[in-house]
């Protein structure tokens, strides 16, 4: 790493410290001292402790449950501060992107949120964004700085390789709109494909679901982008489930698991629900026995370092670093 440690300043928000420090340890640096508080107003109030005049900045900013717009001013006051204070460049590191699932027009007045919130990270001073498994990657367009978006397909191809091994696996997509992610997991896999189309009458209701695709008697590996209340991931395990497969398992990036999410996995007929770190997982791990969890702080370091040093970070799309 040489004299990294000089030049590279990480910095953590309040979203997500365990996933800063392993980040910070992988590149074998000290988190920059920040201090963040809340005024008795509730105005969050940023003091960074030292000096980041012509430094590369790295802020580090995931989406808390229950906290999200909090986070999202934390950063942004973050950001601000950094550039008032002369940074060089000041790289947005937000695992998993708040809002991004606002990212169209799909009904009268409804409003294209993420594009806010890439407004108002430009806005602030942000000169380039990380983030990984972006639920529309159009948002890359949103912005008119660069954007890397990273995959965990390689940290989660390696998972399951290791512990499940391929033998009698199927990958299935619990929506149409996830079938691109699934379809490159099978092809890597050499692996057949399903895919379930299921009728949303309202937000976060799920109407019903037909299976497209061969599952009896095989693995089926479940994979999306995010689990939030996990009643599509429920459902969607039954619906394989009762067409034969003789066990299911899910893989997601952002594991959200908001509102009784952790009830609704402990009573599905899923038998592990596996997901990244990109999101806090605070006590859940504790409360579901089926949770299991693949650390990506590899790829964000991989990705900082990279990027800190002008060289490619397209090789991450295809590798998991050791």
């Amino acid at each position: 790493m040489g004299d990294m440690a000089n030049e590279i300043k990480l910095l953590s928000g309040n979203s997500h410290p365990v996933l800063a420090s392993l980040v910070a340890d992988r590149l074998g640096i000290e988190l920059a001292k920040t201090l963040s508080l809340n005024y008795s107003n509730q105005e969050t109030s940023v003091t960074i402790g030292e000096s980041v005049r012509d430094e590369d900045v790295f802020i580090l900013q995931s989406t808390a449950p229950g906290d999200i717009n909090d986070g999202l001013m934390e950063l942004l006051i973050m950001i601000h501060a950094c550039r008032t204070a002369s940074a060089r460049r000041i790289t947005a590191i937000l695992p998993n992107f708040p809002y991004a699932r606002q990212d169209k027009k799909d009904k009268s007045r409804a409003p294209i949120s993420a594009k806010l919130i890439a407004n108002m990270l430009q806005t602030a001073g942000c000169n380039h964004v990380i983030t990984m498994d972006l639920h529309a990657s159009q948002i890359q367009g949103f912005f008119n700085v660069p954007v890397d978006n990273l995959y965990a397909e390689p940290s989660v191809l390696r998972w399951i390789r290791e512990n499940r091994g391929t033998e009698d696996v199927v990958i299935v997509s619990p929506d149409a709109g996830g079938a691109k992610r699934a379809t490159a997991i099978a092809d890597r896999l050499d692996r057949g494909f399903a895919l379930i189309h299921k009728e949303r009458p309202r937000p976060n209701v799920v109407g019903r679901m037909v299976l497209v695709g061969d599952v009896v008697g095989k693995v089926a590996i479940l994979v999306d982008d995010m689990a939030d209340t996990c009643g599509t991931l429920a459902k969607a395990a039954k619906t394989v489930k009762d067409h034969g497969a003789a066990e299911v398992i899910a893989i997601v990036t952002h594991g959200i698991l908001s509102g009784d999410a952790i009830n609704i996995l402990n009573e599905s007929c899923l038998s592990q629900i596996v997901v990244t770190n990109t999101v806090p997982l605070s006590d859940k791990v504790e409360r579901c026995s089926k949770l299991r969890v693949i650390d990506v702080s590899p790829t964000l370091a991989e990705a900082i370092r990279r990027t800190h040093n002008g060289e490619s970070v397209s090789f991450l799309f295809n590798h998991a670093p050791a």
